[in-house]
């Protein structure tokens, strides 16, 4: 059970929430213009007339802005209109130089669909889909350069967005912060968005409200605009679900209304009272066909689609025997999931996993490096496995071989073989170091006989030492015993 309940003096409430999305759509030019989407550019570098509101200037729409969202809604397994109209939605704002932003109102491209999220119970929940529709970008008002300015940087106006709309179906924090995680992984499996929430190339408005537990319908509900991490979502949607229960018990009543997440202090402020469809005044964009998508056009685009998070997760269960925990955290991430595979490939993919999700990630994180950087390739780390399963190692000769692996990115059955690594299983060989342990030890040999059974691992540690971590474990200890009994 993941419902947030707040116990409040007179009953028990539950949180109602929805998240709109935006998404920033991957392409090289802008919705409408040829101005490049390149991030971090200097301000208002791309910036074309069209972008920048001239006179006379018409929208000509990217094909790949299109693309993109109809591939998006596939991923959310929803519904693709073959019909669907832009409409312009009317406001006034210093970085909106047209005066209004070309949007989807009435009939957005995708409509209906549902994304599975997993949480941390091991449970999972389905999440309904309301829309997703196309719209180009606002520009960015900068204020804190100069304390009397504002400044308008204009290379994000004209940005394809996707705004992706959720029913009301989120009942705690948690919940919240599962989809966005999961929304994140689907659209960079895709490669429709890069889901930087950092860089603003994911945005979340978050629709919170809250009612009596066992209450119908929906209460009155306040909108966070622009929360820029799932963090912040969880704090937001926390906060607010309880500043409504407080002012609800108290007698009060909740207006409808912007609000803005303040992280610094934990809490929302009001921006605005919350403005309703009829305040834009649609109206269907004068300067744009209707957009009009062929069964061959939506066939083409569904033969690119990818494997999926939830599709790869349930097939490295199935068949390659991986825990489903471990399969999410490997799948979170495409490139994680390939270069799984790769290591994989021929070799026990379980203890590969283990090694991935432990040392691997663990010398990532030491060298603060990504993933396409990382000194040991997908194919050694599965040679290295091999060599444990083998027994050529053992698993801490494993330990010392990939970090020289880690610091030279060389194959492991090279540094075995230079290093004179290969582990020792030669019977005699074996026998002979552990007489020696023996001999030396008189005292810990009559305890242990005496019953204090406790020392063989004291026994193994000086066997393995001596042998400089090279003989067979396995056999030490079964040698060991019988030796020790007096065989």
């Amino acid at each position: 059970m993941t419902a947030m309940i707040i116990k409040g003096k007179t009953t028990d409430w539950e949180v109602i929430c929805g998240l709109e999305i935006h998404c920033q759509i991957i392409s090289n030019s802008k919705m409408f213009s040829g101005a490049s989407t390149e991030y971090g550019a200097d301000p208002n570098q791309n910036v074309s007339f069209v972008d920048a509101g001239m006179p006379g200037m018409l929208p000509t729409l990217n094909e790949m802005i299109v693309r993109q969202a109809v591939k998006t809604g596939m991923g959310l397994e929803a519904r693709i209109n073959k019909y669907s109209e832009f409409a312009r939605k009317n406001y006034f704002y210093a970085d909106l130089p047209q005066g209004y932003q070309i949007s989807q109102f009435k009939y957005p491209i995708v409509s209906e669909g549902r994304v599975l999220i997993d949480l941390s119970d091991g449970t999972t929940k389905e999440i309904g889909i309301e829309r997703l529709h196309i719209e180009q970008d606002a520009g960015k008002s900068i204020h804190d350069i100069a304390p009397d300015k504002t400044f308008i940087d204009l290379n994000r106006a004209g940005v394809g967005l996707m705004e992706i709309v959720t029913k009301p179906d989120f009942r705690s924090p948690e919940e919240a912060g599962a989809f966005l995680k999961k929304l994140r992984s689907i659209v960079r499996y895709l490669g429709t968005c890069d889901g930087n929430m950092d860089e603003g190339s994911m945005r979340c408005d978050v629709n919170v409200s809250v009612r009596p537990v066992g209450e119908e319908g929906y209460r009155t509900r306040c909108e966070m605009k622009n929360v820029n991490s799932m963090k912040f979502v969880m704090q937001a949607i926390e906060y607010e679900a309880r500043r409504h229960v407080e002012t609800y018990e108290a007698g009060g009543t909740i207006e409808q209304e912007t609000r803005q997440f303040d992280p610094m202090k934990g809490e929302t402020r009001v921006m605005r009272k919350k403005e309703f469809a009829h305040d834009y005044r649609y109206f269907p964009e004068p300067d744009l066909l209707p957009l009009v998508l062929s069964d061959e056009f939506i066939e083409e685009i569904r033969r690119e689609m990818v494997e999926l998070p939830d599709a790869k997760k349930a097939r490295f269960v199935k068949e390659l025997g991986l825990t489903p925990y471990d399969a999410s955290v490997i799948c979170e991430s495409r490139e994680t999931a390939e270069f799984f595979e790769k290591a994989a490939a021929g070799h026990d993919a379980k203890k590969v996993a283990n090694w991935l999700m432990g040392d691997f990630f663990a010398m990532l994180n030491e060298k603060r490096i990504t993933l396409e950087e990382s000194p040991v390739s997908a194919e050694n780390l599965g040679k290295l496995v091999e060599l444990v399963s083998k027994e050529v190692i053992n698993g801490k000769t494993a330990k010392d071989v990939f970090v020289m692996m880690a610091e030279s990115g060389e194959d492991p059955e090279k540094i075995v073989e230079e290093k004179g690594l290969r582990q020792v299983t030669d019977t005699s060989a074996i026998e002979a170091v552990i007489d020696e342990v023996i001999a030396a030890n008189p005292e810990n040999v009559a305890a242990y006989r005496a019953g204090k059974e406790a020392l063989m691992g004291w026994f193994v540690g000086q066997v393995m030492k001596a042998s400089r971590g090279k003989a067979n474990p396995g056999m030490v200890n079964t040698l060991l015993k019988s030796r020790l009994a007096g065989n």
